[in-house]
């Protein structure tokens, strides 16, 4: 297994990583903002009201883009484990 190799398995995994977490992440950014924007304009300093919509609104996501979540990460792990043998040899 050359130094090439384990870098380019690296940066797969970065990449799935990051693919796998952009929805949620994405999600906790924009509804953050809005309840920010919310809380500037009203002047509420309540903490809740900003962790109780970010969790609804991520739980919402991944109920909606979990199975693709899955499979996503599933394809990657079977052809990660496919590929042992030519790394390997």
């Amino acid at each position: 297994m050359t130094p090439g190799i384990v870098m380019e398995i690296g940066r797969q995994a970065i990449e799935v990583t990051l693919l796998i977490a952009a929805p949620m992440l994405v999600t906790a950014l924009v509804v953050g903002l809005i309840i920010s924007i919310f809380q500037a304009a009203t002047q509420l300093n309540e903490s809740t009201l900003q962790f109780v919509p970010k969790l609804v609104a991520m739980f919402v996501v991944l109920l909606l883009a979990g199975p693709w979540m899955l499979q996503y990460l599933i394809d990657y792990i079977q052809r990660l484990f496919g590929s042992i043998p030519q790394l390997i040899g």
